[in-house]
């Protein structure tokens, strides 16, 4: 845990009052993914659960699709460096893959029809039976009980993956939010964890990259703390998945999909 924050020495103020005081701050540093020697992508994360998030982003991103086709993360080698190794005969389109995850950040996706295009890439969700109400609800209590280091400096972005009877499955924490999304979908991906069965709790608003990453991993329902995004809505509706936000006690709004009547 010691590298996902960092402690310093600050001035606090109190009204009138002046003091030196202790802070603890989120720890953001850059890692470098590269793919048999070629530099792919530079995200900026939280150390801690490094070779989830480089698994997660190769898999929502559509650069790899089987666990199979990736040797190994040397992560050793050289700090805030993930080298990525793939088994021989695979090809990757560096390319193609380099200008698309350096522009990620950009809008470089807008519209129905590029919405549509995108769904018929990424494969159709196994399951789409609806999650019981109570335990929607019950996903950001779940989350916030198992967030260790927000505590300590309430600067850090969370997901978490839930099954249908409530149990919480996986949380990882990161200062980037599709970071922490990356890690959790990272980890049950390489643990062959079918994820059809599992809901997405996230900490913030949901953008259109997340709900992208969420169907590239098979989930069918996320849900949010905060807001979504026009065109998240857009897209949970393209593609068939539920969107929930604004999930706060025993109230939530629905942005798209269906909760079954008698779960009302």
């Amino acid at each position: 845990m010691s590298d996902c924050f960092q402690t310093i020495v600050i001035r606090k103020y109190q009204g009138e009052e002046c003091a030196s005081a202790r802070d603890t701050l989120a720890q953001e540093e850059p890692l470098q993914i590269t793919l048999d020697g070629v530099p792919l992508a530079v995200v900026m994360r939280t150390g801690g659960h490094d070779e989830d998030l480089v698994d997660g982003f190769l898999y929502t991103e559509g650069v790899i699709r089987e666990r199979a086709d990736l040797r190994r993360i040397d992560l050793n080698q050289k700090k805030n460096h993930a080298l990525v190794f793939l088994e021989d005969g695979v090809d990757i389109d560096h390319q193609r893959f380099q200008r698309n995850l350096y522009s990620a950040s950009s809008c470089g996706i807008c519209g129905k029809a590029s919405i549509e295009a995108i769904c018929q890439k990424l494969p159709e969700i196994t399951s789409k039976k609806p999650f019981e109400r109570s335990i929607v609800l019950q996903g950001p209590t779940l989350l916030r009980s198992s967030q260790e280091v927000f505590d300590s400096t309430g600067g850090l972005h969370a997901a978490a993956l839930i099954s249908r009877d409530g149990t919480l499955l996986c949380v990882r924490e990161d200062v980037g939010r599709h970071n922490a999304i990356d890690k959790v979908i990272g980890w049950a991906w390489r643990n062959q964890i079918g994820m059809g069965d599992y809901f997405l709790q996230v900490s913030g608003r949901v953008s259109f990259e997340v709900m992208q990453k969420a169907l590239s991993a098979g989930i069918s329902t996320v849900s949010a703390i905060s807001a979504p995004t026009s065109l998240a809505v857009e897209f949970a509706r393209e593609a068939g998945q539920t969107l929930l936000g604004f999930v706060r006690g025993e109230n939530f709004n629905l942005y798209a999909g269906e909760i079954p009547e008698e779960n009302l």
